[in-house]
This record gives structure tokens, C-alpha cells and sequence, in this order.
């Protein structure tokens, strides 16, 4: 049920291949318009759509019966308020077998780790112990979970739920202090089939730097501090230097623009590669972003280091930017380190069995 950054219909490509029966119900995320065997989209928050929606998806939960598994994308896995979830949760309690809830994005535990200023050295929500709490894109999603009417619904059912999995470090910490009894980390799946391997980089060639940019959350994810760092490297070597810059586009555009680009830029305030990086790494790019020790420690990785780690501080984006046109030969280096540490970790025939080793201890029917 439901979908982020592609993670549910990779997951399910991958059980398939081993054999599993999966029905993906989602939007598509939004504009990002990813796969689905059924699609629950939300045309618009109005009355009459508003209607329509829960007429489909109060049809649509009474027919998803029998599933040895159900996993639920986050808390709030439906288009709706979060005072209604709990009555389509219980439908699909009573009717399916198992219920796992995903730690893999933006929750209660997640918000209250940032807002402590202590879990994490830096976060979406903190810095040191400076809270980004008056930043206007961060107020609503601290309104929302930290004290409001969302977090009731995320403790419910983190509570009821058979089993919690995170997906990245940051995740992992936040939940761990509270269901160390039921949380599994399981990396991210990426499927190597699908994805097409950037063009080698040359030297003496530019160095095409991609960064995407998401309408709205610029501030929180630091994509504008990113950007321009990346101008004025960009204004010192304008001949070895080329930004691809992409805006909010569908996921099959988003891929094709990546394609051209030798390194990506993204996720100032994370330690860990988003499922964004993950994927440009399988395709060969560097990426200067979240690659903090706790990344490769979660993961029991100790030779591989292809991600170009940076702090919330502009300069030290500079600086780490600079540094690598000033050294143009590590780019096949780390380009390669890239690809093998998706196959290592993330592969998503890897992680599928890693979920079906869960599900069987669980005590799934035909896991």
C-alpha cells in the first residue's frame, strides 16, 4: 500500500522474480507517476473528488483480502486526513494476515529524532542543537507530526503493526529506542536490469553536474544551498563545467536527464543516499550528498567509499565540488565504486529475499 521514490514497486519486482504473487496499490507518488498494478489517485482535494475517492477506496479495501502480507508504504498510506486512516488499517488488519509498517520517510519518529537535537548531528529538523523549526517548509510537517492529529495515527499503528522495517539509517535511529523488538533494517532496492549506465567520462571533457529540484522543498532538503555552491564552481571553471537542472518532472524524464550527467548533487541534510542517489549510482554517477560512517556501518561495508560526503555548510559543498574538477581522474574511480556498491547492498532480488526471510518469520502463509 502506497509508494515512495519507486522503493514498493521495486520491491515487488523482485519478489516476483522469486516467485512471489504482488498486487502494488498506489498514486504513483504524485507527479513522479510511478508503476502500480492499482492506481488510487487522488484528482483533487474538492468535495466531489473527495467523494469519489472514498467511495474507491472503501470498494477497493474491501477487496484486498487474503494477502499473507500486507506492508504499508508509512502510516499515513492513503490520500486522506489522518483521523480516517485508522478505520481502512483495521479493514485490512481483519482481513489479511500479516501487517508491516515501512519506517521510510517522513513520520512522528522521525521529526521528534530531528527536533531533539540530539540523535542526529544534523537532520531535516536540527543542526547541532539549533532546530529548523521556523523554517517555512519545515512548520507544517513539525505541526503535523510532532504533536499533531498525524501522530496519534503513526503511534497506533507502529504499535499494532506485526513488524516495523526502515529503510535508511536515519530511520533505524529514529524507531529503535521505542520497537527495538520488532524493527529489521533493510536497505533500499534498486533493480540493476532496468537501469542504463552512463556514458564513461573522458578527460579534458566537462563534468555535468545534475541536480534535481523539487517545487517547495529546495530549503528542506538544501538543494538551494547546493545550487550555489555549485554556481560558483561553475562560475570558476565555465568551460569544465556543465549543470543539468531539473524541475519537477515525471520519473521517466527525471531518468533520461540523469543519464547525460557524470555526478549528482543531492540531500544536504542526510547521512545516507536517498533512493534519488541510489539510483544514480547503479547507473554509474558520483553522488555529493549523505555518505556519513553510520551509512556504511549499517550496511557492514568497509572497502567501499563512493560517496562524496558533505556537511549543511555551503563552503564545505564548495570546497568538496572544487576539489573534484581540480581532480577530474577520480571520477571513473568512484564512478565504479558506485555500481558495485548498489550490487553489493541493493539489489533488488537481494533485498526481496531479505523481506521473504522476514515474512517467514513472521509467519506468513507462503512466505
Amino acid at each position: 500500500m502506497g509508494d515512495y521514490s519507486n522503493v514498493h514497486w521495486t520491491l515487488a519486482e523482485g519478489l516476483r522474480q522469486l516467485g512471489q504473487d504482488v498486487t502494488v496499490v498506489s498514486d504513483g507518488d504524485g507527479w513522479k507517476n510511478y508503476r502500480r498494478d492499482i492506481d488510487l489517485r487522488r484528482k483533487s482535494l474538492g468535495t466531489w473528488d473527495t467523494l469519489k475517492y472514498l467511495f474507491k477506496t472503501t470498494r477497493l479495501i474491501s477487496r484486498l483480502r487474503g494477502y499473507d502480507v500486507v506492508q504499508l508504504i508509512n502510516p499515513i498510506f492513503l490520500d486522506l486526513r489522518a483521523g480516517r486512516i485508522p478505520h481502512f488499517y483495521k479493514r485490512l488488519r481483519q482481513h489479511n494476515g500479516k501487517l508491516v509498517m515501512g519506517a521510510f520517510g517522513m513520520d512522528h519518529y522521525w521529526v521528534k529524532a530531528g527536533m531533539d537535537c540530539q540523535t542526529f548531528r544534523y537532520s531535516d529538523f536540527n543542526i547541532g542543537n539549533k532546530r529548523r523549526d521556523q523554517e517555512p517548509q519545515n512548520i507544517p510537517f513539525i505541526r503535523d507530526w510532532l504533536d499533531g492529529e498525524k501522530t496519534a495515527v503513526n503511534q497506533q499503528i507502529a504499535e499494532d503493526a506485526d513488524w516495523i522495517v526502515s529503510g535508511l539509517y536515519e530511520y533505524d535511529r529514529s524507531y529503535r529506542p521505542y520497537f527495538a523488538d520488532k524493527l529489521t533494517y533493510i536497505p533500499f532496492p534498486i533493480d540493476l536490469n532496468s537501469v542504463s549506465t552512463v556514458e564513461t567520462y573522458s578527460q579534458g571533457n566537462p563534468i555535468r553536474f545534475f541536480i534535481g529540484i523539487q517545487k517547495g522543498r529546495s530549503t528542506y532538503k538544501g538543494t538551494d544551498i547546493m545550487l550555489r555552491a555549485l554556481e560558483r564552481v561553475k562560475a570558476n571553471h565555465p568551460e569544465q563545467v556543465e549543470i543539468v537542472k531539473v524541475e519537477s518532472v515525471p520519473f521517466e524524464e527525471y531518468q533520461h536527464l540523469m543519464n547525460s550527467s557524470h555526478v549528482m548533487i543531492d540531500q544536504l541534510y542526510s547521512y545516507t543516499p536517498s533512493m534519488n542517489s541510489l539510483l544514480a549510482m547503479a547507473k554509474g554517477l558520483i553522488v555529493v550528498g549523505g555518505g556519513e560512517p553510520e551509512n556504511y556501518e549499517i550496511l557492514g561495508e568497509r572497502e567501499l567509499r563512493p560517496i562524496i560526503n558533505v556537511v549543511p555548510d555551503e563552503e564545505d559543498v564548495y570546497q568538496k565540488l572544487e576539489d573534484l574538477v581540480h581532480h577530474p581522474e577520480r571520477i571513473p574511480v568512484l564512478s565504479a565504486q558506485s555500481r558495485e556498491y548498489i550490487q553489493r547492498h541493493h539489489d533488488h532480488v537481494k533485498v526481496a529475499k531479505r523481506y521473504l526471510q522476514l515474512y517467514h518469520q513472521l509467519g506468513a502463509a507462503h512466505a
